[in-house]
């Protein structure tokens, strides 16, 4: 990484080498060649984030609506994390990967509705010595930047300069609302302001709070667009999974052989998209049983399952969440195809229900009904399946304390703010989009269970779309029964 530093809002000017005098300013600003400024047709998403910017203000009459995109996060000093804009923008304006960091978008409100403007850093001129010494935004540093144009015309919005948003936060009033989290620091102004102008010393952000479940609720039914996203990271996150099982040899050989698991997907990952969707858990033998296991760095040990949840992200932040339990030697023992088919068999009851009218609930529920009965019949709890799935009993969650299904979509967990009522207890919709990921997990020490059982852990995880008539899994392409695992294997 290049150490020059110039001063900047986040430099350290004791080490910093770049030129500072008058001579050398004038010459790297001069003898450019012109720089040709195609302006682009709009992308394919951008009327569908129209669409979705106008229910938005049904919603929200006469109310300012801010929504940020957020700035970069440090991850250490002056490095940061790769940037990704904050779901809710990215939603309403289209803009994905390529997003600029701290750019905002407004929605102004108006007799008819609103008129939605994006704020958004340009490129710096030639004329100034941002565009080399400032190594937060220079385009000597970062790249260049698209022109007001070029994205007013790739996104079909009205765009102006950042600088600009000081006139909106001048007029910020008590009729303002923003996604408070969003820019903290911008959030920070907006409240603010708010204070000044409000009769109480208390500042009330309940408005706030609505528009960012409102915003969650927007993403519940996907659209064409969404659906078509949700396709092709499907697609690529198969690749990843093919990646692996190609790498098995040299996986098994290392001592960290989880790491290369992680690597090697996540190199299809920045190949086929903008990144991973999440953290991956590449949870080789007794780690299958961690939830969350994402250190990655255990062997990979033939006899072995390795249990493997990923989701690659498209340049759109569009991802899918798939997990697949692999035996490493390409063959299930015994135990371990006793449990895996007991959780294939959880999921395919699971998926048989789904269409719409029915809960979300319902799912999770039929679920852990084949889990609580195949528990039983192993005699691993203290009652029958039929006491077990009482709500004050519940035994068999030993097994698998976390949830059957979560919506998908922009975020690996959509719609996160969503009210219990439309979300649990919400009736599903054609469009809807989410998880059927049962699991069983027989920690190392349990002692409830058989030797045999324990440190086998099993999850099998698909990405449901309810359509008019019922559900497809968007990823039965990827293989899950036992039969078509060992053969993907071979």
């Amino acid at each position: 990484m290049a150490d020059d530093r110039a001063e900047a809002p986040r430099a350290t000017t004791n080490r910093s080498t770049v030129p500072v005098s008058s001579t050398f300013k004038h010459y790297i600003s001069s003898k450019w060649a012109e720089r040709p400024e195609p302006v682009p047709a709009a992308r394919e998403q951008a009327t569908y984030a129209a669409a979705r910017r106008a229910v938005i203000s049904g919603l929200y009459p006469g109310k300012r609506l801010i929504i940020p995109a957020g700035a970069a996060k440090v991850r250490s000093n002056d490095t940061d994390y790769a940037y990704r804009a904050h779901s809710a923008f990215a939603h309403l304006t289209g803009w994905g990967s390529d997003s600029v960091p701290g750019s905002v978008l407004v929605l102004e409100p108006t007799a008819s509705g609103h008129d939605a403007t994006l704020y958004f850093r340009k490129a710096a001129g030639r004329d100034s010595d941002e565009f080399y010494a400032n190594p937060d935004i220079g385009e000597f540093w970062t790249g260049p930047r698209p022109s007001l144009a070029q994205v007013a015309s790739d996104l079909g919005l009205a765009t102006a300069s950042l600088d600009g948003l000081d006139r909106v936060l001048d007029a910020v009033d008590a009729s303002t609302v923003i996604v408070r989290d969003g820019d903290r620091d911008l959030t920070d102004q907006v409240d603010g302001r708010r204070l000044l102008v409000a009769e109480s010393e208390a500042l009330e952000t309940d408005a706030d709070s609505d528009l960012a479940r409102d915003l969650s609720e927007l993403r519940l039914v996907k659209d064409a667009y969404e659906i078509d996203q949700m396709r092709k990271a499907v697609a690529a996150t198969r690749a990843g999974f093919d990646d692996v099982i190609a790498d098995r040899p040299a996986i098994v050989a290392h001592p960290r052989g989880e790491r290369l698991v992680e690597g090697t997907f996540n190199r299809r990952a920045r190949a086929e998209g903008n990144a991973v969707g999440y953290d991956t858990i590449a949870a080789s033998g007794p780690h299958a049983c961690i939830l969350h296991w994402t250190r990655n760095d255990g062997p990979v040990v033939p006899g072995d399952l390795i249990l493997m949840d990923a989701g690659i992200e498209l340049d759109s932040y569009y991802t899918a969440d798939i997990t697949r339990t692999l035996p490493i030697n390409g063959v299930f023992g015994p135990t371990q195809r006793l449990v895996y088919e007991a959780v294939l068999e959880a999921a395919d009851a699971a998926f048989a229900i789904v269409r719409p009218g029915i809960r979300f609930r319902e799912i999770h529920a039929t679920a852990m009904e084949v889990i609580a009965r195949r528990t039983a019949e192993w005699g691993l709890l203290p009652v029958s399946a039929e006491e077990s799935v009482k709500p004050e009993n519940q035994f068999h969650r030993r097994y698998m304390v976390h949830g059957t299904s979560h919506h998908l979509g922009i975020d690996v967990h959509d719609c996160a703010e969503a009210r219990r009522d439309l979300y649990l207890d919400g009736v599903l919709e054609a469009g809807m989009v989410f998880t059927i990921e049962p699991g069983l997990y027989f920690q190392p020490d349990d002692l409830t269970v058989p030797a045999e059982f324990r440190g086998i852990g099993v999850r099998i995880e698909d990405n449901i779309l309810v359509t008019p008539s019922g559900a497809e899994n968007l990823s039965i392409g990827i293989p899950r029964t036992v039969d078509g695992v060992e053969a993907w294997l071979r």
